[in-house]
């Protein structure tokens, strides 16, 4: 089990990591936009378009990196100051009757949309858009499928806690 939470665990991380990236190019992009507009006179709905693509991906790909960090919003109540085996029994619960069921019913349920837009290899209604909004639909799915794989890693530590096999989940830092 162990090694199952950590190979989601770890490939989640690289993703993360390396989409975060696109945080940076969107400055840059965002930067260079204005500059061409203001300065120049100059615009481009293509690089507008790809600040759009680039949140995109940067919100839907790096969300499962944010979960496995712990850093995503908790309303945490009774969270912070509960018990290790509490808050083991309150991710187990929760990704297992909150979060996985959601991103099951997000990646079922956006499936038909993201392939019936691959069908026809939907483009931007701009005529000088990106000709690939397919693709970007496509963050949705992935999008469902990481955050269930994530909610699986959070029911194998909090099994492996309450067996006494594994770390306790630690209370969130803010």
């Amino acid at each position: 089990m162990k090694f199952i939470a950590d190979t989601i665990d770890n490939t989640n991380r690289f993703l993360g990591k390396a989409i975060s990236w696109l945080l940076i190019l969107m400055v840059l992009v965002q930067f260079g936009i204005v500059l061409a507009r203001y300065v120049f006179g100059l615009g481009s709905l293509w690089a507008q378009e790809s600040i759009i693509y680039m949140h995109g991906f940067l919100f839907m790909l790096a969300a499962p990196f944010t979960l496995s960090d712990d850093g995503h919003v908790r309303v945490d109540i009774f969270y912070r100051e509960a018990s290790p085996r509490f808050r083991a029994f309150v991710n187990l619960f929760g990704a297992l009757f909150l979060l996985i069921p959601v991103a099951v019913t997000v990646t079922w349920t956006s499936w038909g949309y993201v392939a019936n837009s691959w069908r026809i290899f939907e483009s931007s209604m701009e005529s000088s858009g990106i000709p690939a909004v397919f693709v970007l639909k496509t963050a949705i799915p992935v999008f469902g499928i990481l955050i269930a794989a994530q909610g699986v890693v959070m029911v194998l530590r909090s099994l492996l806690y309450l067996g006494g096999r594994g770390e306790a989940p630690k209370p969130q830092e803010h």
